[in-house]
């Protein structure tokens, strides 16, 4: 659905594309796509003939789910079961499913599921519309209301349970933080769009190990390593969940705690997928995210990732970053050109990433045991 009128950077075909390859993540067969541009969205979302025209096709195709690309109301996704027949999420839910596979730490799954049961708690009622095809009348009403508040309290309970094992996770990370500031070790974190290449970074500058996937939300818990920078000098490196563009704020506030982890670096490293065609679409969405946590005065480089796919039809490496076969897309802003794949320019990278930190913190400190008198 796209509203007449409404300026957004990302055209109709870019975000059903994107929200696509969301459901092929979370392990789903696309078998067909309907868009609309209207004025105003109304009970079902879609208009009446829209609604039709979804239900034939569902029918035709077999289909058993219809995906929305935005975040439905509760009535307008109860309305839409109700006219389809068949089972309807939006794209919040697809997020949390997909987040929901890749959750592996006891952290990730907590903030999975607490997401999860925020989303859920105000749908409860469409779970219990089947009780109205026993024919209506007295005693058809009761049950079912009765059913849903037991659900809502035992919705809500969950939600006590999971915010209290959260906050102390967090007083636990707060811990291992402080103790970080009290080694006096600087730390950057990488953030950035889902599939930008992130984790593969990652991996190339720590030798770690961390799952880098073609997919979207591949990595979710957040990681952390001791890397050394150029001059010696020790750096914590982390790597956290990407974001991706129309993410509920309610998701964003449930992985708080992990992207507290943000909040804590000296440095953000923001990591940009030069050869997608909507690398400043991309890069606003990342920004606007930093904002919404209060991080967009965070010092922060730039870094433009997979140059290697930039290079020519020989596969060779350009010589020039700044040579035609090594520029940035036009889409793209300007930033540090790297490889994580191919490992290209990650010297240059860890060299002003150093330089940063002593533009913030002033010389770096690198402790070497008394036996090792020889120069660097």
């Amino acid at each position: 659905m796209e509203l007449n009128r409404r300026d957004h950077p990302w055209t109709l075909e870019e975000s059903l594309a994107e929200l696509e390859y969301l459901a092929n993540t979370a392990g789903a067969v696309v078998v067909g796509m309907v868009t609309q541009r209207a004025n105003r969205l109304g009970p079902t979302y879609v208009g009446a003939g829209k609604v039709e025209e979804i239900r034939e096709l569902v029918a035709e195709l077999a289909a058993d789910t219809v995906i929305f690309d935005d975040e439905l109301t509760p009535t307008q996704q109860r309305n839409l079961e109700n006219e389809l027949g068949c089972k309807v999420i939006d794209r919040t839910a697809l997020i949390l499913d997909v987040f929901g596979q890749h959750a592996s730490t006891h952290e990730g799954k907590l903030q999975v599921e607490l997401a999860q049961h925020e989303y859920l708690l105000p749908r409860l009622a469409g779970q219990w519309s089947h009780l109205e095809r026993l024919g209506g009348g007295i005693g058809t009403r009761g049950p079912g209301e009765s059913q849903i508040e037991t659900d809502r309290r035992l919705v809500r309970n969950r939600l006590q349970k999971i915010k209290a094992d959260l906050a102390g996770v967090r007083q636990r990370r707060m811990i291992h933080m402080d103790r970080r500031k009290k080694s006096s070790i600087p730390m950057a974190t990488l953030v950035g769009y889902t599939n930008a290449g992130k984790s593969t970074l990652f991996n190339a500058m720590s030798d770690a190990n961390v799952t880098a996937a073609d997919q979207l939300f591949s990595t979710l818990d957040p990681v952390t390593r001791r890397i050394r920078l150029p001059s010696g000098a020790p750096l914590l490196l982390s790597d956290t969940v990407g974001f991706i563009q129309k993410l509920s704020p309610k998701v964003v506030a449930a992985f708080r705690a992990t992207l507290e982890e943000l909040a804590e670096s000296d440095i953000l490293i923001h990591v940009v997928d030069v050869t997608h065609p909507k690398a400043r679409e991309q890069t606003r969405v990342v920004e606007n995210t930093l904002k919404e946590l209060g991080l967009l005065d965070k010092p922060r480089l730039l870094v433009m990732n997979k140059m290697d796919l930039l290079a020519d039809n020989t596969g060779g490496k350009p010589d020039d970053p700044d040579a035609p076969n090594g520029r940035p897309t036009q889409e793209a802003p300007s930033g540090i050109l790297v490889s994580a794949a191919k490992k290209w320019n990650l010297e240059h990278l860890l060299l002003e990433i150093e330089e940063l930190l002593i533009s913030i913190e002033g010389p770096l400190t690198v402790v070497t045991p008394a036996g090792n008198g020889r120069s660097r």
